[in-house]
């Protein structure tokens, strides 16, 4: 069995996408910091007879999540893939932000999701073969002045993939970027869509893969 492993598994993007995955006959791991919280969102997968587990991650420890790969490679075997979804989403500006916010909030934005592509990356380019999925966001391209940390978070998450996308291409590892341009809610039509474009990016041909599609709802 395949293994789908998202990091900041949330009740929107994060639980549709491994749903759309789970559908697809994976192995879902689901971790985040609220235990209890996730397992709620695995239960749920496990009652429509889905295979779902649970974890516990801290996104802004880069040392927790190389355990938590390493823990998972362990027991299943190389992610075939793997789902950054984590983000702080705090609304404040710069007069407003405390200052002493801003690395830990950049450390959930992108130091984790740089973390997790390090961790996972060896044992894809053994095999030659998997996905890193990265959950974007418009703000990532239109930064919002109200939302700073987010769209230093989200503009990074788009030039990690960029930047990451040809020189995995060459040694079979795809990872790309769904740059999400609306808000999202839990069990909505848009976390669906979402959902569906990283199936889509998931299911491209080598020959034809992209580092991002940009869902607008």
């Amino acid at each position: 069995m395949k293994t789908f492993l998202s990091i900041g598994t949330g009740p929107g993007i994060g639980f549709a996408t491994a749903q759309r995955f789970a559908r697809e006959g994976f192995r879902v791991i689901l971790s985040a910091r609220n235990l209890e919280k996730t397992h709620k969102l695995a239960g749920l997968l496990n009652a429509m007879g889905y295979v779902a587990q649970v974890r516990a991650v801290d996104a802004s420890n880069a040392t927790n999540i190389a355990e938590l790969i390493a823990d998972v490679e362990s027991e299943h075997g190389p992610l075939d893939v793997l789902h950054y979804n984590a983000a702080n989403i705090r609304q404040a500006t710069l007069a407003d932000q405390p200052s002493d916010t801003f690395s830990s909030d950049l450390a959930v934005n992108i130091g984790g999701a740089l973390a997790a592509a390090k961790a996972a990356m060896p044992q894809m380019i053994t095999r030659g073969n998997g996905t890193i999925l990265l959950t974007g966001g418009g703000f990532g391209v239109a930064p919002h002045p109200d939302y700073l940390s987010l769209s230093l978070g989200k503009a990074g998450i788009r030039a990690l993939s960029m930047a990451l996308f040809e020189p995995s291409k060459a040694r079979g590892v795809h990872v790309a970027s769904v740059t999400v341009a609306t808000f999202v809610e839990p069990n909505s039509a848009e976390a669906v869509g979402v959902a569906e474009a990283f199936w889509t990016l998931h299911s491209q041909p080598k020959e034809s893969w992209t580092a991002e599609v940009t869902y607008a709802g």
